[in-house]
């Protein structure tokens, strides 16, 4: 009885303690995600700005518009006209600089907002090449250097969380590992017990595996019931972070984090019961 209690709370100890290293991948796993989805909304929200000749007519624009439309690379477009223009300028300036001018010196164009593969140096000259064979185009700009910074940031950040997930997955495999074989340590003469009166190993080690694989299961649940509890107090007191919602990387987030507590939990069992079957009963104690 005491034996079977004993037995009992070590496998409690080793679901929670899996549990917590798995939340905390799960949590890193989550940083990673949003960083991807913020780099995409910054990426995204960078703007093609196509500049027409004066006096080019609007169905002119407009079919430039709907050919670009079509493009793999639009996300999205919008035209301003000249008058729309010069709003937004007399609201910069603070004045209306047609008064003062006694024109509107601005010009009809296209803000082409491109998606996030296409937002760097090599991609924006080509789709500026393309865009400049239409003989009513008179210039194609962009920011180019807050596009080579956002770039470099973005390239630095990728880096070093990379090198972060990895270390920390090798380092939540070792937690994982010992915290199972922690707790296999006090089956060991049960273990031991089942090979002296005949028991195979198969018979001996398959009782233990489907406890892993229980086990692993649990703090995998568990450890997602933590991130998401933790996703939502962060979401209610950021609420912008809803706009970095990805459900779909999410949900694969969730699934490998209950996955790999299942693989580590059996893996690491199994080789515990090996180990212990190996050694003669002296080595026990």
């Amino acid at each position: 009885m005491a034996a079977s209690n004993k037995s009992k709370a070590s496998y409690t100890f080793s679901i929670i303690g899996v549990s917590l290293v798995l939340f905390l991948l799960g949590a890193m796993g989550w940083i990673v995600i949003n960083g991807r989805s913020l780099a995409q909304v910054v990426k995204e929200g960078v703007a093609l700005q196509i500049d027409f000749h004066d006096n080019v007519k609007d169905e002119s624009v407009q079919q430039l518009k709907t050919i670009l439309d079509k493009q793999p690379f639009t996300k999205a477009s919008r035209i301003i006209s000249k008058e729309e223009a010069l709003k937004i300028q007399n609201e910069l300036e603070g004045e209306d600089i047609s008064s003062f001018l006694g024109y509107n010196p601005l010009f009809a164009s296209i803000e082409l907002k491109l998606y996030q593969d296409y937002v760097n140096k090599d991609s924006l000259e080509k789709i500026i090449q393309f865009v400049q064979q239409s003989n009513i185009v008179s210039h194609v700009s962009y920011p180019k250097t807050i596009v080579r910074q956002i770039n470099d940031n973005l390239r630095k950040i990728s880096i070093v969380l990379a090198i972060i997930s990895i270390v920390l997955i090798l380092i939540v495999i070792a937690l994982i590992d010992n915290t199972v074989r922690l707790a296999m340590f006090s089956n060991r003469f049960l273990i031991k017990t089942m090979q002296m009166v005949g028991a195979t190993r198969w018979f001996i080690s398959k009782p233990f595996d489907t406890r892993a694989i229980i086990n692993g299961f649990i703090s995998g649940i568990l450890s997602v019931i933590g991130l998401l509890l933790i996703k939502s107090a962060a979401e209610a007191g950021v609420p912008e972070l809803k706009a970095l919602n990805q459900p779909i990387l999410l949900t694969l987030l969730m699934i490998s984090m209950v996955i790999l507590g299942i693989l580590i939990s059996l893996v690491s069992t199994h080789r515990s019961v090996i180990k212990y079957l190996k050694l003669h009963l002296d080595d026990l104690y």
